[in-house]
């Protein structure tokens, strides 16, 4: 499908080409409901606005996982910024389970770090804003993109032949049962340190593509990590009951969990056995009561896809080396009215929404639209928050978010990663990353191979 690039000089324009494509995308008159507190049922929680910043990661750790200074000044510039909550990138709790050597890994031993890292974020927030921002770390495991030393070294839930036109893996990668048992308890020391180093949440990852997430589509896999729906979320479920352990008035447990991948049946969740890639989310509406019902999970954030793979599921766009085959408009009204699906089956669960960035100057009306319709309670920024962080304050003191600083959806913030470089805005921030952009060209140059995903 052939379409133009984001060149929309209006909110009028971009409802027009909604409008043309059959979509139907909420965009509220003002940005005031993004300014409202909204409260965690089951809890003390109350978060000042609608605004989060989405997990992003920003492959600056040190070489033991702890977070550097580079890491430090993109989390206290966040928290000045004036987001209600800050949802930490994802942070390896094994070794084997980091995606480079530059993901954040949290041990005994980088405790003290997170400690400092925290208490610093919560101080950058207060005085700025008077209240320090809802801190919630992602504990994950890379599973597939397992990348500990930058060699690959993938771990998966089962052949995946679609994946595999990206990353290598054979019958020897499979975890075994009894490595998953051991990992769920691993999730629970992972609450443990969490809580110790001042975090306010832990969310157990099951989300684009990584080891939880992958489980969620182990159709074919025997035993009793696959087959059922009970199974398949059997790891993610015993994950979240082992880091309840530490939950109190103070932490709380929640999860970042993918709706849809994008892939037919067999090979994603969140389709009809037997159809299309076509969405259908009984699975993930079931799986989403369960949480809430049986093991007393009241917040949640909602996403789709897998940025190896499905890229322009996960943060539509129209930049960049690769184009998709669909109009991003289609990816943004995709996930937001399955989100949508998901919150009015499962009314008493707090759930955020995620991937508005594609919009650009007129994402703030989009995510107010989207909460005053109902179909989320709050929404998660993730590029935009590397673009400009300073965007609640903006909502919040002048109505809208700068236009001049939005992101534009290039996908440079993503090949950064992907090279294991520091990583930013390259077009808002081009004195601290556009160096490293350089060094990711003449990387890919040589090595191509290296970038299939």
């Amino acid at each position: 499908m052939s379409y133009e690039r984001f060149h929309y000089k209006s909110l009028s324009d971009v409802q027009e080409k909604a409008s043309e494509l059959g979509l139907s995308l909420p965009f509220a008159s003002d940005t005031k409901m993004l300014a409202t507190p909204v409260s965690i049922p089951g809890t003390s929680v109350t978060l000042a606005n609608r605004m989060g910043i989405a997990p992003m990661e920003g492959a600056d750790s040190l070489d033991d996982g702890s977070p550097s200074e580079r890491t430090l000044r993109r989390y206290v510039n966040e928290a000045r910024g004036g987001s209600a909550l800050i949802w930490f990138e994802a942070i390896s709790i094994v070794e084997e389970g980091r995606s480079s050597r530059t993901q954040l890994l949290l041990t005994r031993d980088t405790l003290p770090a997170f400690k400092r890292m925290v208490d610093a974020v919560k101080q950058a927030g207060m005085e700025e804003n008077g209240r320090a921002p809802y801190l919630i770390m992602q504990a994950n495991h890379s599973g597939r993109y397992s990348n500990p030393g930058n060699r690959a070294a993938p771990m998966i839930a089962y052949r995946h032949p679609i994946l595999e036109q990206y990353r290598d893996a054979d019958d020897d990668c499979i975890v075994s049962d009894d490595y998953l048992r051991d990992l769920e308890e691993k999730f629970g020391e992972a609450a443990g340190l969490a809580k110790e180093a001042g975090f306010d949440a832990i969310d157990i990852k099951a989300c684009h593509g990584y080891l939880l997430a992958e489980f969620l589509s182990a159709y074919r896999r025997p035993g009793p990590y696959g087959g059922s729906l009970e199974n398949r979320t059997r790891l993610l479920c015993n994950g979240i009951l082992a880091a309840k352990v530490y939950e109190d008035e103070s932490f709380m447990v929640t999860s970042r969990l993918g709706i849809y991948d994008g892939y037919a049946f067999p090979w994603g969740f969140g389709v009809t056995a037997g159809g299309d890639d076509t969405p259908d989310y009984a699975e993930p509406i079931e799986l989403v009561g369960r949480l809430h019902r049986e093991f007393g999970l009241t917040f949640l954030d909602l996403t789709m896809g897998n940025p190896y793979a499905t890229t322009h599921v996960t943060r539509p766009y129209d930049m960049g080396m690769y184009v998709p085959d669909e109009h991003p408009l289609v990816g943004v009204d995709r996930i937001i009215h399955g989100i949508a699906a998901v919150k009015q089956a499962v009314p008493g669960m707090v759930i955020f929404a995620s991937a508005p960035t594609y919009l650009r100057a007129y994402a703030d009306l989009y995510a107010a639209g989207a909460v005053e319709q109902g179909m989320c309670d709050g929404m998660l920024f993730g590029r935009l928050s590397f673009a400009d962080p300073d965007f609640p304050n903006e909502v919040i003191k002048d109505g809208r978010i700068n236009p001049k600083q939005v992101c534009l959806t290039c996908g440079k913030c993503g090949d950064l990663i992907r090279a294991h470089k520091p990583t930013g805005c390259v077009v808002r921030d081009s004195e601290t990353f556009m160096p490293f952009y350089k060094e990711f060209l003449k990387i890919k140059k040589t090595q191509p191979a290296n970038f299939r995903g």
